[in-house]
């Protein structure tokens, strides 16, 4: 069997007192990048850092508050790449493509994040204020574009979350086939994206639905 690296493996950046809890935090994205999110453990990191169990309870009282500061610190940097995407394109429909370009490569930049965000091992609704804002917001801001481009009638009509969440759909699913290392070249993260993006396009658009009925009609 192989041997664990556990002890042998370094923290990606030096640790400096004073800033703690960043430190445990950099600490487990960096464990969860090398060894899963299973491999975490809040006693491990400290003795890493070398600090005190009771420093670290200050910050987290246990396994499941620090996978939720990573989960938080996931969804407030993807809310905030969302919406520059969508406020530095212009706010139509090229802004739209450029926060579903920008969503997939959060993921594939911030995997142990991502991991933890959408594989189960956090409940944004389980009294964790702060991660349900931030859950809430990043997809507030998926919402909130479809309801503009719905209002200048750039996209269908459709009920506006149930759209979201297609479009959310299409583009995780890129996102994970990109993180997992499943898309090898030629068709990579990038083509692929651009391709999924393109027939996202296509199938919420509203002049294809207007194109639809006069070949009905």
């Amino acid at each position: 069997m192989p041997r664990s690296t556990r002890a042998a493996r370094k923290p990606d950046r030096p640790y400096h007192h004073g800033n703690l809890r960043r430190g445990l935090l950099d600490e487990a994205l960096a464990t969860i990048r090398a060894e899963g999110v299973e491999g975490l453990t809040l006693r491990e990191i400290g003795a890493r850092l070398g600090v005190s169990r009771t420093a670290l309870y200050r910050h987290f009282a246990d396994k499941r508050a620090l996978l939720a500061g990573v989960a938080t610190e996931g969804f407030r940097t993807l809310r905030q790449q969302l919406v520059a995407a969508w406020e530095e394109g212009g706010r139509g429909r090229a802004a739209f493509e450029s926060m579903g370009a920008a969503y997939v490569r959060f993921a594939v930049a911030n995997p142990s994040h991502y991991r933890v965000m959408f594989g189960g091992f956090v409940n944004p609704k389980a009294c964790e204020p702060e991660l349900t804002a931030e859950a809430a917001g990043a997809f507030q801001a998926l919402v909130d574009a479809l309801a503009a481009l719905q209002r200048d009638a750039i996209v269908r009509g459709d009920d506006t979350v149930k759209m979201a969440r297609f479009v959310w759909a299409v583009v995780h699913g890129v996102a994970m086939l990109g993180i997992d290392g499943q898309l090898p070249e030629p068709c990579g993260v990038e083509e692929l994206m651009r391709y999924a993006l393109e027939r996202l396009r296509t199938g919420i658009d509203a002049a294809e639905r207007a194109s639809g009925r006069r070949r009905r009609h």
